[in-house]
């Protein structure tokens, strides 16, 4: 399973998974502990799937909740920052 949809509202989960079953994608639905919550009813419910991660953002848009990519976005080279400040000026003083 790749990416998660995460809500609050447990109607707007099982929706989620409902549509993605009906698009014979697997989705798998399960509360989501957040660290430092003590109350079982605030936590929120993850919807994680196989579906590819534009649909699965689609129906996340679509029932207010908030997609979580499980994997991290690709690196980035390296910036080349220059060595010494950039001249304004023209070298001949004009």
């Amino acid at each position: 399973m790749s990416g998660r949809g995460v809500f609050f509202d447990e109607d707007d989960a099982r929706a989620v998974v409902a549509a993605l079953a009906a698009q014979g994608f697997g989705a798998h639905l399960e509360r989501d502990r957040l660290a430092g919550e003590d109350d079982d009813e605030d936590h929120p419910w993850a919807v994680t799937t196989d579906a590819p991660d534009v649909v699965l953002e689609l129906l996340v848009d679509e029932h207010d909740g908030w997609f979580d990519a499980d994997e991290p976005g690709p690196a980035l080279p390296p910036l080349v920052l220059p060595m010494q400040p950039k001249r304004i000026k023209r070298p001949d003083g004009g």
